[in-house]
């Protein structure tokens, strides 16, 4: 019943009262991971639970704190900030870093770490930053409630106890954070005004300090550091000098140390510092962090590779999935940070070696096969060019220029302090409407306004039709830029639908549109699309003025007069239009396209210039058609072998010495490679022929690539997989229990000709097949069309 949950919340809020029942959390306690000791107490993490009712009222109050408090809160503040994130903090402080280096400064960063801070936030000093901020008097007044009277029952191992708390920010609540960034605001603020560059993450603070000399650092940094300590002292925190880091950076030869201290305690300088999950070392090489995240991707990757091999396992889709939600981010985190590391080639040499193992589970490969080969077959990006995209977009987001989009403006949100107030939000409910019959019944206003988007042959429009009864009374043609996207056009088109109903005598309005994802964005007031806030702006101020105003969304393309004569107008306003765009602001989902063409580009580049993946090439010359058409095509372990060479073909097997001579069964001076079984082999000629008179094409090197190009593609799949699955050198001994039986992973290092496998053994694999190699000899002879029954095998 949300009626009588608003109004008890109303009454709440009436009363300055917080429900005590709300107050009370439970707290369960978890052991952190990787403590040698679980004797500390400080070796766990309480995490409290509590009430839901409350946490919901708890939420609608704290969006209106923010609403007063965050746009006088200090921009050094990253942490539980709306539009911020880690990225965003660690992305600030190495430009700053960046910017000093360049003026050849030596630069010294200072990590400080606050004892238990959320656990210690006193309740006094947060009572008067509200009154200093001046926060309205009843939220003052419920948030008083809210710091009274409140319990924490603790359950572990079968006992259970209760206390009242007087400090801190239970984990869990929804005004923990708010509190504990309004406590630490005077702190940054006070840094700011000293000419001293400090940013934060919730409770992590850091200090950059910058000179031409060690002693001038030396004065401002232990000056700066007597402040923070006077000022947690006065606030009740404790900052740990003994867990506070430093760390100088500089591009000097020579130079000095300068010599800091924190309440007596003395600093010591390290190479490299942890900040938000990112390695910085002293060089801002990052290679310590590259190594680090390649270490916990590969621990995902042994994981994954105990359920997925080349013959069995989890589905390709599966991995890829994997692979993309898991792994992926965690070597991407933070990419705007370290990008430029990736130019180096021992940090490409360690992401490809991440990337190759997952790279062949998906394509079901052995593990001989190529990166390059691997690559293509799976249809993943090399990871030091996504790691250079993501960098790219994230600068593309705060606004920074690409070279591949001239002088387009990228498309920024609403900054959050622009947003109107919660009480402010009109209840804004979309109708839906199906057919002429029920728009007909939902068209009660003095005028309805039909709404539409289109994109035609690169051409983006829109338009609006204003009706007053049956009657066409205006109508208004759009033009957007040609890299504007449909969703773009919708929202200007309702976005220009309210600012005619603002500036219209008539008191009542239904607006329709056939795009349910622009009207779900006007009405979601967290929305911080500009077009979208526009357009709240305009219903509000129609609002005011008495008019009411009603969204419609109605099927597309089913025959409804008013919305076929919007789509009209919006594809004659896309096609014929010779006036300046309307809205040209570039949409980050064509920053996305731009930068993926680029990195398609320059992986392109690297893939046809490379020594490898020689037969995967005559399939896939060029990256940029591979990257399209392998998505349509199902990885299997034998058409990996077909595509990369790598299986149960004599001259792979004698490469590794698991066969005595590469020749193929039809002349022993032809080797058996997957070249010669599909183009020369005449034992498939007549399987050859049929395919060709099947696609109309002859079956050649240089043809192979237009083959898979086209979409008879599976057919000739499908034939080279019957002529490869038991290619004819191998099919006499499979059948017997020779070498080809097994139809486990291969691996050519663990490989025995006489079915064995050879692992974690001590004298090398190589060596053990010798003796063996005689037991799987093949008589040479030209067979006949049925190869497999005149071929006899030769056994012990």
């Amino acid at each position: 019943s949300p009626h009588v949950f608003l109004t008890l919340l109303n009454k709440c809020l009436e009363q300055s009262y917080f429900p005590k029942a709300w107050k009370e959390a439970t707290v369960v306690v978890l052991r952190k991971p990787g403590k040698d000791s679980y004797t500390n107490h400080k070796s766990y993490r309480p995490i409290g639970l509590l009430s839901i009712l409350g946490k919901i009222y708890e939420k609608m109050l704290m969006s209106r704190v923010k609403y007063h408090l965050i746009p006088r809160t200090s921009t050094r503040q990253f942490g539980f900030m709306p539009q911020r994130s880690t990225e965003d903090s660690l992305y600030t402080m190495m430009q700053h870093i960046s910017n000093k280096l360049k003026e050849k400064k030596i630069v010294t960063l200072v990590s400080l770490d606050i004892e238990g801070a959320f656990d210690c936030a006193w309740w006094p000093a947060i009572r008067v930053r509200l009154a200093q901020e001046n926060c309205p008097l009843n939220l003052r007044k419920v948030l008083d409630s809210y710091l009274t009277d409140r319990k924490v029952r603790v359950r572990y191992a079968g006992e259970e106890h209760s206390v009242n708390t007087s400090k801190g920010c239970v984990q869990g609540s929804i005004g923990g954070p708010v509190l504990w960034n309004l406590l630490l605001d005077p702190l940054l603020k006070s840094l700011d005004t000293q000419k001293v560059y400090c940013q934060a993450f919730a409770d992590d603070v850091v200090l950059v300090f910058d000179g031409d000399t060690a002693l001038e650092i030396e004065n401002r940094a232990n000056a700066a550091l007597e402040h923070v300590q006077k000022w947690g002292i006065s606030n009740k925190l404790k900052f740990a000098p003994q867990k506070t880091k430093a760390m100088i950076i500089t591009r000097r030869l020579k130079y000095d140390i300068p010599r800091l201290n924190m309440g007596g305690t003395v600093i010591p300088m390290s190479d490299d510092i942890k900040i938000l999950g990112v390695t910085v070392d002293n060089k801002l090489t990052f290679n310590a962090h590259v190594s680090n995240v390649c270490r916990r991707a590969i621990e995902v990757y042994k994981q994954l590779a105990r359920a997925a091999k080349a013959s069995w396992g989890l589905h390709p889709e599966v991995i890829k999935l994997i692979y993309t939600a898991t792994i992926e981010p965690i070597v991407l985190y933070a990419a705007s940070v370290w990008a430029p590391a990736v130019a180096k080639l021992g940090v490409i040499k360690q992401l490809a070696a991440v990337q190759r193992g997952i790279a062949q589970k998906v394509c079901k490969a052995y593990r001989t096969v190529s990166l390059n080969s691997a690559l293509i077959l799976a249809g993943m990006l090399p990871l030091d060019l996504r790691v250079r995209e993501a960098a790219s977009l994230y600068e593309a987001k705060k606004g920074q220029l690409l070279p591949g989009l001239a002088d387009a403006e990228i498309e920024q949100m609403t900054p959050f302090a622009e947003m109107p107030h919660p009480v402010e939000r009109a209840d804004l409910r979309i109708v839906c409407l199906e057919d002429q019959e029920q728009v007909d019944g939902n068209s009660d206003f003095n005028e309805c306004i039909f709404t539409d988007g289109s994109k035609i042959g690169g051409k983006v429009g829109a338009a609006l039709s204003i009706w007053k009864g049956d009657t066409e009374t205006k109508t208004r043609k759009l033009a957007l830029s040609n890299y504007c996207t449909v969703y773009q056009a919708e929202l200007l088109a309702l976005c220009v639908a309210t600012s005619e109903v603002r500036k219209s005598g008539s008191k009542s309005f239904g607006v329709y549109s056939d795009s349910m994802s622009a009207l779900q964005t006007v009405a979601n007031y967290d929305s911080p699309h500009p077009l979208a806030v526009e357009a709240r702006q305009n219903i509000k101020d129609s609002l005011l003025q008495d008019k009411t105003v009603t969204l419609h969304w109605i099927k597309a393309h089913a025959g409804l007069k008013g919305n076929e004569r919007a789509d009209g107008l919006a594809k004659e306003a896309a096609e014929n239009s010779r006036k300046r765009p309307d809205y040209d602001r570039c949409p980050i989902s064509f920053v996305k396209r731009s930068l993926r063409m680029t990195t398609l580009e320059e992986w392109n580049r690297r893939y046809t210039t490379g020594e490898t993946a020689s037969v995967t090439k005559l399939f896939f010359p060029d990256a940029l058609v591979a990257y399209g058409i392998v998505k349509k095509i199902e990885p299997s372990n034998i058409l990996t072998q077909i595509m990369t060479g790598h299986g149960g073909f004599s001259e792979y097997l004698c490469r590794f010495k698991c066969k005595e001579s590469p020749s193929c069964i039809c002349d022993p001076t032809m080797k058996e490679t997957v070249p010669h079984v599909l183009v020369e082999c005449p034992i498939f000629a007549r399987a050859r022929y049929d395919i060709e008179q099947k696609l109309n094409v002859k079956v050649r090197l240089d043809t192979l690539h237009e083959i898979i190009v086209d979409t008879n593609r599976k057919q000739f799949l499908k034939y080279c997989i019957d002529i490869i699955e038991i290619p004819p050198s191998t099919y006499s001994c499979r059948k017997n229990g020779g070498c080809c039986s097994s139809g486990t992973d291969f691996r050519p290092a663990d490989y025995h000709p006489g079915g064995q496998v050879f692992r974690n053994s001590a004298a090398p694999p190589r060596a053990r097949t010798r003796k063996a190699q005689a037991r799987c000899s093949v008589n040479r002879e030209v067979p006949s069309r049925n190869h497999a029954l005149s071929i006899p095998f030769l056994t012990d």
